[in-house]
């Protein structure tokens, strides 16, 4: 099963979400695999730093975003970063998981990069998966999920995750 959650204020109350979710799921031992993003506040004009930490990886987490400078205009996406982000993920759903959790199913997942091949993958395992989808990136995901996406209330969250996790333990 593949639940999302579509938060329209901003991606930073989604993350905040999922990192709540992810934090409480492990407290209750399950086993997960996958990312959250962090977001960390440079100051007033500044974009912020987006951390993925890779859940069930003890390394340090992964800065995804590049600082191109205060005129730039071109996305601040770190590729190679994220890669490496998926390839630290991939690890850990290997050794097994209960659950997936990934940060978002974003354009680079919609372009068929990122972290879908992971979500595919956990999918084909019978790993659920809950992520966040940025509104305007709900038609692709759709694409890509077909009749497996089930809306998950964001105060649901982590009543879904429990359900499903325990069918996957």
């Amino acid at each position: 099963m593949l639940g999302f959650v579509t938060i329209r204020e901003n991606m930073g109350g989604a993350d905040r979400l999922l990192t709540e979710t992810a934090d409480a799921l492990i407290a209750r031992g399950l086993r997960l695999a996958g990312a959250v993003q962090h977001n960390l506040d440079r100051g007033p004009g500044q974009d912020c730093d987006m951390d993925l930490r890779i859940l069930g990886d003890a390394a340090p987490p992964i800065r995804i975003s590049q600082n191109l400078g205060t005129c730039a205009e071109g996305c601040r996406l770190d590729t190679g970063a994220l890669a490496t982000a998926v390839a630290r993920a991939e690890a850990v759903l290997a050794k097994g998981a209960d659950l997936v959790i990934v940060n978002k199913f974003g354009k680079q997942e919609c372009f068929g990069r990122g972290f879908r091949d992971f979500i595919a993958e956990a999918l084909a395992q019978g790993v659920p998966v809950l992520l966040s989808v940025p509104v305007e990136q709900l038609p692709g995901f759709h694409e890509f999920a077909g009749d497996l996406a089930q809306p998950v209330d964001a105060d649901q969250a982590l009543a879904w995750c429990q359900a499903w996790g325990r069918r996957a333990a």
